[in-house]
């Protein structure tokens, strides 16, 4: 999505974050970096994320961001449970798509070009839905 959105010369207008729903990928306060073959994928595409770190979403996010997105039914339930709301600010990606499929998850796929076509179409259509929303 930033790499989206700056290609567009709009990232001024977005503030982007990533956060986990989980606490799989941080040990001791320390988020991992991203897993070596998602940070491939993202290479091969242009998109570098060497300084990434995993973190974990906080009941604050709900307050400080316009929409929590998950990638999956499962995020969408821990995101819920995290910041203790149910309601319009939280989506699973692939619904800005007219999808109620989760992402491909590369962790049990280990299919990481289908994850990122699908997160690649779930973040178009996001802007879309945004560009739409503006124009109303």
């Amino acid at each position: 999505m930033k790499d989206m959105v700056s290609k567009l010369g709009i990232a001024d207008q977005f503030e982007i974050a990533s956060a986990a729903t989980s606490t799989e990928e941080i040990w001791n306060g320390i988020g991992n970096p991203v897993y070596p073959p998602a940070k491939e994928e993202l290479a091969k595409h242009g998109i570098h994320c060497s300084r990434k770190r995993a973190r974990q979403l906080c009941k604050q996010d709900y307050d400080k961001y316009d929409y929590l997105i998950g990638m999956d039914s499962a995020n969408i339930r821990n995101i819920e449970k995290i910041v203790s709301h149910k309601n319009e600010k939280i989506y699973k990606l692939l619904e800005f798509a007219d999808s109620q499929a989760d992402v491909a998850d590369p962790w049990y796929t280990r299919n990481f070009e289908k994850t990122y076509q699908d997160i690649k179409k779930g973040c178009e259509a996001f802007l879309l839905y945004l560009k739409r929303k503006e124009e109303k």
